[in-house]
């Protein structure tokens, strides 16, 4: 229990009996008095500091909220000023492919250093070079060299000119030339360089993992990526994943990434093993009109369309569909 209560009755019982005391009484009372009264004074004189120090601490989080307020308006002004500077050919699929939304969501800022799997032609990695900025930096992950041969293990020529096109990435990245760019970096993964331990901040799997998993049984190479990737993360650093999505009833070996598609349950359920806490998912990129069947490639639909002809009504219908209903989950390293 609070003294002050006690002592401030303790002074009023004490000034009272002071006024019924006789004249020669007094001063035998007094010192009691003024004891109390200095007690008193110092129970006010704690609440008082204890109150200013609340109002303190109370303008310091007010402070700091501003602040934080003000560094996401000035983020989200930038992302925006960003994604309008992009070409026609990219924005035409913002409505599919939701980049501000999705970054936002996987808590992206200016200043980050972030990986990217599968940078490729750089569709989401322009986006990226600008809005991470001259003092963030952006890193492609790229597949290990050996996949190629997985997909055309009779063309030596492809293989060695995606080998080649991986090792020159970083040339080719400058070569876009994106105004106020991030610094740019490179490695190939499940070999990463040590000196890249603990220094990502976030990394970002969007529609790259189907592939690296329909070889795991193989290779490991899903596996391994998804341990290396808790290896360069900072602590509590993110995963985000936007990944074709099949439905949870097909089979899993249907589902396994050679149709382009995996289940939600098995990439959560894969990055939990590594040692990731799933930290949020989100519908942004979903589309319910994507229902494929086990007899489905998930390039049959836009932009690929690779399995209809042009001017046909199958196209169409594949064009009425949209892209890809597409998972999207983070994943946290914990601290």
């Amino acid at each position: 229990m609070s003294r002050l209560p006690i002592l401030l009755a303790a002074t009023s019982a004490l000034a009272l009996a002071a006024c019924e005391t006789p004249v020669d009484e007094t001063a035998a009372e007094a010192p009691l008095v003024a004891e109390a009264e200095t007690a008193t004074s110092e129970v006010i004189e704690t609440v008082n500091d204890a109150v200013g120090t609340a109002e303190t601490a109370e303008t310091d989080m007010v402070d700091t909220l501003a602040t934080d307020d003000h560094a996401e308006m000035v983020a989200a002004d930038k992302l925006a000023a960003v994604l309008a500077a992009q070409p026609d050919d990219v924005q035409a699929r913002y409505d599919q492919r939701n980049p501000a939304e999705t970054l936002a969501f996987f808590g992206i800022e200016p200043g980050m250093t972030v990986a990217e799997g599968l940078p490729g032609g750089g569709w989401y990695t322009k986006i990226l070079l600008g809005y991470v900025g001259e003092e963030g930096k952006v890193i492609g992950a790229h597949y290990p060299d050996p996949i190629w041969a997985k997909f055309q293990p009779d063309n030596d020529e492809w293989q060695a000119e995606r080998i080649e096109a991986t090792a020159n990435w970083p040339n080719t990245a400058a070569e876009w030339a994106v105004e106020g760019a991030a610094s740019i970096g490179s490695y190939t993964m499940t070999a990463a360089p040590e000196d890249l331990k603990e220094t990502v901040d976030a990394v970002l799997f969007i529609r790259a993992l189907h592939n690296l998993h329909r070889f795991n049984a193989d290779t490991g190479w899903f596996d391994d990526t998804l341990a290396e990737t808790f290896a360069l993360l900072k602590p509590g650093g993110v995963v985000g994943v936007v990944q074709h999505r099949a439905p949870e009833a097909n089979a899993d070996a249907w589902a396994a990434g050679n149709a382009g598609y995996l289940k939600q349950s098995r990439v959560i359920e894969a990055f939990e093993a590594a040692g990731f806490v799933l930290d949020g998912s989100s519908e942004i990129n979903a589309n319910p009109a994507d229902t494929p069947t086990e007899e489905d490639v998930v390039w049959r639909l836009s932009p690929s369309t690779a399995t209809t002809e042009e001017g046909t009504p199958e196209r169409e219908a594949i064009e009425a569909i949209g892209e890809s209903d597409r998972m999207t989950l983070l994943f946290r390293k914990p601290v």
